[in-house]
């Protein structure tokens, strides 16, 4: 460790639980003021790839889905978990895909956020996916039910002024978007 690093040392760490979508590890750490902390919690999740997707004829792409933990529906840009072993652009353009079966287009990594850097190991991708075109049908997972609305510019930048986006990773890439391109 550097003298002027602010990185803490792990004297210990210990995995509580350890599932593909969920694992939590304990670490006893020492700052560098000298302090221990026993008891950190730090939770590992894979990375995250999130689209704006925009058609050929500047259509924006979204998904309407049911998130059980709020007990809400609600429209989001698509997204997924980057798998073991794949780039992130990878992950988003597969995501795409099958959430929606669309895909082509110019893509470019828009933005690379942390979804709570003081608990969890993982990042999330937003790529900007310009000029997407359907070329099949949904491939979706059992635990999947994704309805897929286009929308114009101007109704998503009036949906995110209205709150009707909750996602933050999602919320977060859509503003910048809006702030350059408005």
């Amino acid at each position: 460790m550097k003298e002027d690093s602010m990185e803490w040392k792990v004297l210990d760490s210990e995995y509580l639980y350890k599932q593909p979508w969920l694992t939590a590890r304990r670490d006893h750490v020492k700052l560098p003021t000298g302090a221990e902390i026993q008891n950190f919690y730090v939770l590992e999740y894979p990375d995250f790839a999130n689209i704006i997707a925009i058609t050929k004829d500047g259509k924006f792409l979204l998904e309407k889905q049911y998130r059980h933990a709020q007990k809400l529906t609600a429209y989001e840009i698509p997204a997924g978990c980057v798998e073991k072993g794949e780039e992130p652009i990878e992950g988003a353009k597969r995501e795409l895909y099958e959430e929606t079966g669309y895909a082509g287009g110019n893509w470019q990594l828009f933005m690379k956020t942390s979804p709570n850097a003081g608990v969890c190991t993982n990042y999330s991708y937003t790529f900007l996916a310009v000029g997407v075109e359907k070329v099949s049908t949904q491939h979706l997972e059992e635990s999947e039910d994704i309805k897929i609305e286009l929308f114009d510019k101007d109704e998503v930048f009036k949906m995110l002024k209205n709150g009707d986006f909750h996602q933050a990773m999602m919320v977060a890439p859509l503003w910048k978007y809006f702030a350059e391109n408005h």
